[in-house]
């Protein structure tokens, strides 16, 4: 079987490095005689890959010793309730930027909690534009300010880090990883793993020291992240298998030169498919070119009657999972770490072959 590409926006494509090397000691896991998935989270073999682990993270994305790093269950979603649980800390406000789908469910989420001041409302524009962090109203009275650096399902994406004084919020699920960040300029950043990170199953959350303790009352113990914290994210027992993926993944990465040396590559991918789709009057993207993702790319057929079409030869070509979001439509190719150059040249020579046949 030829290689095929899987463009999935998540569970997305793991590096085949990582599955080789998964699928070589999935029986039997270093000493313990036995797979990572049957081992006990509180036994050594798993609390040697657990410390390893977050420290390669650590040394990916230069975390500061005033941060704890936190393996824990529920996807993003379960962030958009833990957040508001954990930093409101008395206060009855926080600041939202709605960007997006996600930020949407963030949004409707934390309205359980406090009240919600939305600093800016890319749903005006479909989600393919942001209004200059200038113009935003943020309350400063808030709690914090909650943001999607990348909003999976319209490609869209910001190009700067806002800079405010009360404690930034950011669900990094689909850039985590892509690029160097400054960690120090965030409280919490929380990511699922099923796009940048590994499978599905696990959640990393990055919180500042200053921000744990003081929670919501009368809310589930293990949404707080003292909890999580104190017990090294196994107050209950954790995702061992995802947990394990994902420190085979950041193993992976540190051997391809960090985050450093995928931003170049990163880069370098959606510079080459936006190339292709902007010099074609067959394919467009409605995105504003500043804030175009770099890991998804969303595009539209001149000629939507060939959508169907499009798809079916794509799949033939091991092209996978380029439909769009149902409420967006066209197509989408979601191109994370894992994807490499070479999948993105197949995706573009197929492209333009259909391009010539039906434009």
């Amino acid at each position: 079987m030829s290689q095929a590409y899987n463009f999935s926006a998540g569970p997305a494509m793991l590096p085949r490095e990582v599955l080789e090397k998964m699928q070589s000691e999935l029986l039997d896991y270093g000493k313990a005689k036995a797979s990572v998935m049957e081992i006990s989270h509180r036994g050594a073999d798993f609390m040697e890959l657990a410390q390893k682990s977050e420290q390669d993270l650590r040394d990916l994305m230069g975390i500061p010793n005033n941060f704890k790093v936190l393996f824990l269950q529920g996807g993003a979603s379960a962030q958009f309730s833990m957040v508001p649980i954990n930093l409101l800390r008395g206060k009855n406000i926080a600041s939202y930027a709605h960007t997006g789908h996600w930020s949407k469910k963030a949004i409707a989420e934390a309205k359980r909690y406090c009240d919600v001041n939305v600093v800016t409302d890319s749903s005006e524009n479909k989600y393919t534009d942001i209004d200059d962090f200038s113009n935003w109203n943020i309350d400063a009275n808030s709690a914090y300010l909650h943001y999607t650096p990348n909003e999976t399902i319209a490609g869209l994406e910001f190009d700067y880090t806002p800079e405010v004084d009360i404690p930034l919020v950011a669900d990094m699920s689909s850039t985590i990883l892509s690029r160097p960040i400054d960690v120090s300029k965030y409280g919490v950043i929380y990511a699922g793993a099923q796009k940048n990170i590994g499978p599905a199953g696990l959640t990393i959350v990055i919180v500042r020291e200053d921000l744990i303790g003081k929670v919501v009352e009368n809310q589930p113990i293990l949404f707080n992240y003292e909890t999580q914290s104190t017990n090294d994210s196994m107050y209950n027992t954790p995702s061992t298998f995802a947990w394990y993926a994902a420190g085979r993944v950041f193993e992976w990465l540190k051997e391809k030169g960090g985050v450093e040396g995928m931003a170049k590559i990163n880069q370098s991918k959606a510079q080459k498919l936006y190339s292709v789709i902007d010099e074609s009057d067959f394919y467009s993207n409605p995105v504003a070119v500043k804030y175009r993702s770099w890991m998804n790319v969303p595009f539209i057929l001149a000629d939507d009657s060939l959508d169907k079409l499009f798809l079916e030869k794509a799949y033939e070509a091991n092209l996978l999972a380029l439909k769009g979001h149902r409420s967006v439509g066209g197509m989408r190719a979601s191109i994370y770490n894992a994807m490499p150059e070479s999948g993105i040249d197949a995706l573009i020579n197929f492209m333009k072959a259909f391009e010539k046949e039906h434009a």
